[in-house]
C-alpha cells in the first residue's frame, strides 16, 4: 500500500472513530486475539498491545507499544528481557505514595523513565489503611456491602472529571503518535486501571472493534489471578484480614468499572469524540497519527 494511500485511509479511519460509526455487525472482526505476555519474575500483567484486528481488516503492530503493572521488583533477567524489547521509555502513571510503596521503576540501560502520576482518588491509601487496621469490623465498613466496588466506579469516573487526569491520558495518547519515538511501556501499580483505560481508548482510537478493546481490558484478571489470590492468602495467614475475600473488588477490573468512566464520558461530553477532542485535547491529525504508526 502506498503511503499516500495509508495516511489517506488513515485520516478516514480516525474520522470514523472520531464519529462513533461502526461498521455493519457482518464486517467486524472476530475476536479471541491471543494476548501476547511477556514473562517476568517481578511483574505479571506486562503484555504487548499489537495484534488486535481493526475494523478495516489491519492490525496493530507488535513491538510498539506495551502495557503492565509496577517494574519496582524486577529481577535481573527480567532486565535482560526487557532490554530485548528495545525500549525508548517507560511512562509511570502511578502516585509518590504508590512508588514509595513498591519502589522506583528498574529499566534497562538506556530507557527513559517519565513519571506522570494520574490519581487513583486515594484507592492506594484506602487499601492500605484498610489492611494496615487489622481489624476486620473496620475493614468490613470500609470495603463490604459493595462499598469497594462503588469506590472503584469512583475511580473510573475521575478517569474523565479529573482535569489533571484528562491531561496526562491525552500526553500520552499524543506522545504515542509521534513519528520515530520508539516502542514505549505505560504502567501503572497493577496494570488494570489506569493503564485499562489508556489501552482501551488506544485501541479504540486506532480502529479495534469494541469488543475486543473490552476483552484487552478484562484479560488484566486471568493474567493477576493467581498473583492476587496469593496476595489474599498472604493476608489471611499473616492475620491482617480475616476476610480477604473484601479487597477482590479492589483488585479486579469489571465491566462495571468501564461502563462508569464511559458513562461520565458521555454525560460530560455527550460522546467519545468530545471527550477525546475536548477532554484529552487531541485533533484529527493525531488520531490519525495513532492509525498511520501504530496499525498496518
Amino acid at each position: 500500500m502506498s503511503l499516500s494511500r495509508r495516511a489517506l485511509l488513515s485520516t478516514a479511519g480516525a474520522t470514523a472513530v472520531l464519529a462513533a460509526v461502526a461498521p455493519p455487525a457482518a464486517a467486524r472482526p472476530r475476536t479471541g486475539t491471543p494476548i501476547r505476555q511477556i514473562p517476568l519474575q517481578g511483574a505479571v500483567n506486562v503484555r504487548d498491545l499489537g495484534g488486535y484486528p481493526t475494523y478495516d481488516g489491519e492490525r496493530v503492530r507488535h513491538g510498539l507499544v506495551y502495557r503492565g503493572d509496577h517494574l519496582g521488583k524486577l529481577t535481573e533477567a527480567d532486565l535482560v528481557a526487557l532490554a530485548g524489547l528495545g525500549l525508548a521509555r517507560a511512562v509511570d502513571f502511578r502516585i509518590p505514595l504508590e512508588v514509595g510503596h513498591d519502589g522506583a521503576d528498574r529499566l534497562p540501560t538506556g530507557v527513559t523513565a517519565v513519571a506522570r502520576p494520574i490519581t487513583d482518588n486515594g484507592l492506594f491509601g484506602q487499601l492500605t489503611a484498610a489492611i494496615g487496621s487489622r481489624d476486620p469490623v473496620l475493614q468490613e465498613q470500609m470495603l463490604g456491602g459493595g462499598r469497594a466496588a462503588a469506590f472503584m466506579a469512583d475511580v473510573y469516573r475521575t478517569f474523565v472529571t479529573d482535569a489533571a487526569n484528562r491531561g496526562a491520558f491525552g500526553r500520552t495518547l499524543r506522545e504515542l503518535a509521534a513519528p520515530g519515538s520508539g516502542p514505549v511501556l505505560y504502567h501503572c501499580t497493577s496494570g488494570k486501571d489506569r493503564t485499562g483505560w489508556t489501552s482501551w481508548l488506544l485501541l479504540r482510537l486506532v480502529g479495534v472493534p469494541e469488543r475486543s478493546a473490552t476483552e484487552d481490558y478484562l484479560a488484566s484478571n486471568t493474567l493477576r489471578a493467581a498473583h492476587d489470590a496469593r496476595v489474599r492468602e498472604g493476608l489471611r495467614q499473616s492475620g491482617m484480614m480475616r476476610n480477604p475475600e473484601l479487597i477482590v473488588p479492589l483488585q479486579e477490573v469489571r465491566r462495571e468499572y468501564l461502563d462508569a468512566a464511559l458513562d461520565e464520558v458521555r454525560a460530560g461530553y455527550g460522546g467519545l469524540y468530545r471527550y477525546v477532542t475536548a477532554g484529552l485535547g487531541l485533533d484529527l491529525r493525531t488520531v490519525a497519527g495513532l492509525r498511520e504508526r501504530l496499525v498496518g
